[in-house]
């Protein structure tokens, strides 16, 4: 049962992403943007796959079903578990992954931008957004210090 076997894969694609064959279904999955270990630990116990497997052993049945399982993962999973509860637009709860989570946080940040919120123009102008310290930290520009004399 070793990765000798020659049914082996060694590297797996789930939602446009490559995975590591070796790394069992749980951390697998966790490369997966948009899944993390506990929504990963759902999807084997939904499928029926100890947790404990390795990827690359996986059929290509069992692959199809894991992805499709991510695609309705919105469905089927608790809604607490969900990455996008009640959305702003749609009301509704969703899973998003891989390239739709980039996609949502972008269109996102441009809302607060084009409504002119706090946040909005903090992201605009590249400054800390959730009130962390400006003055001692996340410097840029120009190195500050104490200068020499020159002799």
């Amino acid at each position: 049962m070793g990765s000798e076997a020659e049914g082996f894969k060694y590297i797996v694609r789930i939602s446009d992403t490559d995975l590591d064959g070796n790394k069992t279904i749980v951390y697998g999955l966790c490369g997966v943007k948009g899944i993390g270990i506990r929504v990963a630990e759902v999807i084997a116990r939904l499928v029926g796959v100890p947790r404990n497997t390795k990827l690359g052993e996986l059929s290509d049945e069992k692959i199809e079903e894991i992805q499709g399982l991510i695609n309705s993962l919105g469905n089927k999973a608790p809604a607490w578990l969900l990455n996008r509860r009640k959305d702003w637009d749609t009301g509704v709860d969703k899973h998003l992954v891989s390239t739709d989570v980039i996609m949502q946080r972008n269109e996102d940040i441009n809302l607060l931008k084009k409504i002119r919120c706090y946040r909005g123009i903090r992201h605009e102008l590249g400054q800390k957004v959730r009130g962390q310290r400006t003055r001692s930290n996340g410097r840029t520009g120009l190195a500050l210090g104490v200068s020499r004399k020159r002799k």
